[in-house]
């Protein structure tokens, strides 16, 4: 069998399970990254990251995912929407209008669920659960915020989105209303 068909056929069934567990969109990216090293380190060194030292800890680590896990060859970056579907039209009216209301506590909307950090890892722990059923053991790791990652240029290079002025990723659909959360993998996908 043709390795590169496999390959191109187990990113449609990662998508495919993607999909089941309720993320928004699956993309694959490669692990050069160098591109994005330059506008790193001069975000570093202009002190950008202010009093978050943990920023500046691993340096271009960050944009080198394989050195930050050994034997990377592909990152799949999971997209999950936090606004909920059965939103109505004029939302944001609604949303501008509490913030009249003094005796009224607003809470950011993606911060209204669960912990995001939980429910993200939990299912791309369920995704490279299913992978490995499917392919056999293979070398992986989670990502959801808990490493120094650029999530916003794996989700640009993997087609999920683009970097916006305001340095968030965009979608068409979701704006920036949305979670990343990442899987390294010691597997060689496409891109997508």
């Amino acid at each position: 069998m043709n390795v590169a068909l496999d390959a191109a056929q187990l990113v449609s069934q990662i998508q495919a399970w993607g999909q089941e567990l309720a993320f928004s969109q699956i993309g694959v990216s490669g692990v050069d990254l160098s591109a994005a090293e330059p506008g790193l380190m001069a975000w570093l060194s202009a002190e950008c990251h202010g009093e978050m030292g943990y920023m500046a800890a691993h340096g271009l680590k960050r944009a080198r995912p394989a050195e930050l896990v050994p034997g990377t060859l592909s990152v799949i970056t999971a997209r999950m929407d936090y606004l909920p579907r059965a939103t109505p039209e004029g939302w944001q009216a609604i949303e501008l209008d509490r913030l009249d209301s003094p005796h009224e506590a607003v809470v950011s909307m993606y911060a209204r669920g669960r912990d995001y950090h939980k429910v993200l890892r939990n299912r791309l722990q369920t995704l490279s659960d299913r992978i490995a059923a499917h392919i056999g053991p293979f070398g992986y790791r989670v990502f959801t915020d808990s490493a120094p990652v650029l999530e916003v240029e794996l989700a640009s290079r993997s087609g999920i989105g683009w970097r916006g002025k305001h340095t968030l990723a965009l979608h068409r659909e979701a704006g920036s209303m949305f979670f990343l959360g990442e899987v390294f993998v010691d597997l060689a996908l496409p891109p997508t």
